[in-house]
Formats: C-alpha cells, structure tokens, sequence
C-alpha cells in the first residue's frame, strides 16, 4: 500500500499512462464543474506532466464555461477546452477531484466511452467510478495523489508544474492550516517550492488579495450573520447568507465569496460554519466546516453533496430557511 492505495493499482495507473504515450493516442483529463485550486492545479499540474513524457493529443476540460476565477489562473491555461469539444471516446480519460459522477457533468458519459480511466481523488465520500480508483482520503488534496502518481512516472516537477500542483495544495490545505497537514504534505511542498516557483506571489494573489467591493461585499454578509448555540447537539452553528443582490450590489463576480466561509467559521462560540451562496433562484451552494465536533461530510452527502469530515458542501434548493433548517437537521 501507498498512501492507502494498493502498489497493484498504482502499478496498473503507470501502465495505463505508458500506453498512450504514442502516435493518435487521445488522452481526456477532467476536473469537476466550478473547479477550485485542487482541481484546476492537478488536473493541469498533471497534464504538463503527461506532456514531459511524450504524450500528445491531450485535453483538459471541465463542465460548464471555461470561466477561471484570476487568482487561480496558472501554467497550461490554454490546454482547457470546452467540454462539448472533449474527445468522445478517448484512449484515456483521468478525473480529479470529483467526488462523484454527477460532478463532472456531460463529461461523465467518457467514463462509459473511453477505453481506460483512472480516478484521482481524496474524497472520502468519493462514490467509487471508473476503471481504475486512485482514491487516497487521508491525502489532504489530490494533488497529493496527483503528485505520487507523476513522481512514480518520473517525472520532474519544472517551475510550470510545480505552481500548478503547489497551488492545488496550499489551496486544500488552507495555507496549511488543516487538519490533513501531514509531513509527507510539508515535503511535498518543499520539493515544489525547490523548483523556483514564487511562494509569496502565489499566496498573495490567491489568499491576500480582495477587489475592495468584495471588502465591503463580505462586511454586509458578516453583518447578517447568526448563532444557533443549540444547533449540532450544542456545539453551535454559525450560518451567512450570501445573495445575488449583494453581489450586484458591490458589483463583484461569484467566485469571491469563495474565501467567504473561512471568516465564518472562525465563530469560537461554534463547531459548524454554513455559508450559503445564492447561485440561482432557489438554489444554493452551500459550504460546511468543522472544528472536529461534526461530520459534516455526511450531512452533506445526506443532502445530495460530499466532501471530508471537516468540510463538505452541497447544492441546497428552496429558500434559505429552508436549506438551513434541513442542515440543521442532518446536525441533530
């Protein structure tokens, strides 16, 4: 075993690789819709990889637009293609991140069409899809994975590879502060940091840096805010509410209340944060965190969603209340 992967199956993950290092082989590599850094950074981290060892007719793509929030624009951008372009039967198809099938939108249906594919991810709530599951949930990112994979190829992680892979990692982690933070993650990040990337450019465009309407877009959100000191069995639960009105109001994109839930979940006075992002009418993205007291992976997944016991999410639909009393409920 490696990393609670069986040496067979990453034996088998090489082999698969090796053998479409070749002529007209097409390779389709696919991350979950709305991809965060883990997803993006892997699945393009990897991709450059594939390229250092001779592979060509490789695509990457993800459902949706193509639209990547800029402070996670990284190396190989321009190897994203719109998924209604993925190759519809390719010779191999790799997932990252994606916790399940309904993730990866239209592009699931290569996981019936491709000849051989292989799921990386670390998502304990992880479904278990595809030929061949590269599924480590004690790994703190799938970069991890992603990166025991690309070494066990031998490749070499170049400045390129390494800002995608580091960006994967430091984004999963938190800047390191999670739980999953093991010693193998801090070696990992030494060796990427050792390629020459620029640590403290990364981290100020992806963590330190905020458009000022987003500022004042985060101060309104807090300002609403509430405690349920009873919720989670007396633990606490401190739940924000963000709409599309407050991001036309303060004129910002969606993707900047992504950095939202980790002023949330900061409330001493509670285990579980819940961050509700309107997305539509009626219909929510919802982050959960944990201090350790909860699961809140299986809230989520009992609502249709996953993640990792100490953060999850899912897609809520009918009005706030409605999403935050069924949430409240899972807790119980």
């Amino acid at each position: 075993m490696s990393g609670g992967i069986a040496e067979r199956d990453w034996a088998e993950a090489v082999a698969a690789i090796k053998a479409v290092i070749r002529p007209g082989a097409q390779v389709l590599l696919a991350c979950h819709v709305n991809p965060d850094g883990d997803a993006l950074g892997s699945m393009l981290g990897f991709a450059q990889g594939l390229q250092q060892l001779g592979v060509t007719g490789l695509q990457c793509s993800f459902p949706g637009p193509l639209n990547v929030p800029e402070p996670l624009h990284m190396p190989a951008m321009d190897l994203l293609i719109p998924e209604e372009k993925a190759y519809e039967a390719p010779d191999l198809l790799v997932t990252f991140d994606a916790a399940s099938i309904s993730r990866l939108g239209a592009l699931a249906r290569r996981l019936d069409t491709a000849a051989m594919s292989i799921v990386l991810d670390h998502h304990a709530s992880n479904s278990g899809f595809g030929k061949l599951s590269l599924v480590d949930p004690d790994a703190a990112a799938t970069a991890v994975v992603a990166a025991r994979l690309l070494e066990r190829l031998g490749v070499a992680f170049d400045p390129a590879i390494a800002e995608c892979l580091y960006i994967a990692l430091v984004t999963d982690t938190g800047s390191f502060k999670f739980d999953l933070t093991t010693p193998e993650v801090h070696e990992l990040a030494a060796r990427l940091v050792g390629s020459g990337i620029r640590v403290g450019e990364i981290s100020r465009r992806i963590f330190d840096t905020r458009p000022f309407g987003a500022v004042k877009l985060f101060g309104e959100v807090l300002g609403r805010a509430t405690l349920d000191p009873a919720a989670a069995k007396g633990g606490g639960m401190v739940t924000a509410v963000a709409t599309l009105d407050d991001l036309a109001k303060h004129n910002q994109p969606g993707y900047v209340l992504e950095a939202l839930i980790d002023s949330v979940r900061c409330t001493a006075e509670a285990d579980v944060a819940c961050l509700l992002k309107q997305v539509a009418v009626n219909e929510w993205a919802v982050s959960l965190r944990s201090k350790g007291g909860v699961d809140v992976s299986a809230v989520a997944v009992a609502l249709g969603g996953g993640g990792h016991r100490l953060a999850a999410g899912f897609t809520g639909r009918g009005s706030a209340g409605e999403v935050i009393e069924a949430v409240r409920a899972h807790l119980a």
